[in-house]
């Protein structure tokens, strides 16, 4: 069965560097940058000594992941890239108190891997689970469990490398600030250490499809899926095919049912990748291809077809065949967040800006984003429908120059309706617009250099944004 997933887990594809090792990219490959060094993280004495280093001889240091993030935000020009992927062990895991202990290099899928066995899971995280818990965190990361919130809802605490050496416990009771500025904060203010995370129960899932009139989308979502106990993760997605343009929807609703979970709880492997992506390259490059695929995700997804899975299962879904590496071209995601009830208004007013472009969108999916606004960059200020796109575009400059205007017009139109946009990607939105977006954006910046005053860490990103 040839299944398309959320658009973000094309964040799956692999890192590219150039030739020169020292010229860093991340995945959307816009950014190109040297670096002055890139040294991986193993213990905790040995990142002490790099900042001790950094310190006198006057070093920038940039933290990175799995460098998922597309706008520089894990590198920095003449930096030294600090590489948290082997700082990954799992300490502990307690399943009484349903909570594991973690470096922050670990992935979500050693995680998974680890948790699996106690019939527990993860609360929230992104579809993909190979991205990195420090990555995540510094993103503050959203998912498609309804019941739960961003990441920073399920951290109960952390330890903190400042730019000093020294390491802080870190909580809601225990330097507070720093909670909040962290979980959200793009490695700005230090190295995350090991991790708290609270856990929740794996069970299983009922996943039942149905399609919908997009301008019924809050009032189906509020009445039949959020007032419903039972239903736990939804997704939907609208077409970007030309047929249908942002016309149909499916949903996809996970209901809790009471199944023998030992039947369901092996963890999945992916399949069929080479197929589902020779279909889905179609999409990049003709409008019959994306008619194809729609075509193709109705016989997949049809109207009150059943599946039972583990919630393990349906936080590891199949993404290896977004994977792309275009000569001349990328597959970039943004994402914008739009008030519950807005929506049909939002949707109609996005089909008349992306009418009169030439952007190549590729997928639109949707998620439920409950209000939380306990992070300093706190992107749901209400709750909020998340609109992620996948975007195929041309890296010569004339191509971003494109997609940056039409990116812009999109923000604007979230604004407009009190929404937002998600800060991990390409930066082409304005100061102006961050502002607007994050209320607190200067205050943001104003803590960093409280906690970090000569700008040991730091970031395309940070570059970008930071006067």
């Amino acid at each position: 069965m040839f299944i398309i997933c959320y658009a973000i887990f094309f964040l799956f594809s692999i890192q590219k560097k150039d030739q020169d090792e020292l010229l860093m990219n991340d995945v959307g490959r816009l950014v190109p940058i040297k670096v002055r060094e890139v040294i991986q993280g193993q213990e905790t004495e040995q990142i002490q000594q790099l900042l001790q280093e950094a310190k006198e001889k006057d070093l920038k240091i940039s933290i990175a992941g799995k460098q998922h993030s597309q706008g520089g935000h894990t590198y920095f020009k003449d930096a030294i890239v600090l590489d948290m992927t082997t700082y990954n062990r799992i300490i502990r895991v307690l399943p009484e108190e349903k909570l594991i202990t973690v470096q922050s290099g670990a992935t979500w899928e050693d995680v998974q891997e680890t948790i699996n066995p106690y019939n527990l899971s993860i609360k929230t995280m992104q579809a993909p689970n190979i991205f990195t818990i420090g990555g995540s965190m510094s993103v503050n990361v959203h998912g498609r469990d309804i019941r739960f919130g961003p990441l920073i809802d399920s951290i109960r605490s952390f330890r903190l490398m400042n730019a000093d050496g020294k390491i802080l416990d870190v909580s809601r009771t225990e330097n507070e600030e720093l909670f909040r500025l962290v979980n959200g904060g793009y490695g700005l203010f230090g190295v995350i250490l090991d991790v708290d995370i609270e856990l929740t129960d794996d069970v299983v899932y009922q996943a039942n499809n149905q399609w919908i009139d997009y301008q019924d989308y809050p009032a189906y979502f509020k009445n039949e899926v959020l007032a419903n106990p039972n239903i736990e993760m939804h997704n939907s997605r609208i077409s970007v095919a030309p047929n249908h343009f942002l016309t149909e929807m499916y949903v996809t609703n996970y209901s809790r049912v009471d199944e023998n979970l030992k039947e369901y709880n092996e963890l999945l492997d992916e399949k069929y990748v080479r197929r589902n992506k020779f279909a889905f390259g179609l999409s990049r490059h003709f409008d019959w291809g994306k008619n194809f695929v729609w075509y193709v995700q109705k016989q997949a997804f049809k109207d009150g077809k059943e599946v039972w899975l583990s919630r393990n299962n349906v936080m590891r879904p199949e993404i290896q065949f977004l994977d792309y590496e275009g000569k001349s071209d990328t597959d970039i995601l943004q994402e914008y967040f739009v008030p519950v009830d807005d929506f049909p208004l939002f949707i109609d007013r996005l089909r008349e800006i992306l009418e009169g472009s030439e952007m190549n969108v590729l997928n639109i999916t949707v998620r439920y984003v409950p209000k939380n606004e306990e992070a300093i960059l706190s992107y749901a200020k209400e709750d909020m429908f998340a609109l992620v796109f996948l975007i195929n575009q041309g890296i010569a400059e004339k191509e971003i120059d494109k997609t940056g205007k039409i990116v812009r017009e999109i923000i604007d139109l979230a604004l407009e309706l009190d929404g937002s946009y998600y800060l991990p990607y390409y930066l082409y939105p304005t100061k102006e617009q961050m502002r607007k977006a994050y209320p607190l954006t200067d205050e943001f910046f104003k803590r960093k250099k409280q906690y970090d005053p000569k700008e040991r860490f730091v970031s395309e990103f940070y570059e970008e944004y930071r006067q």
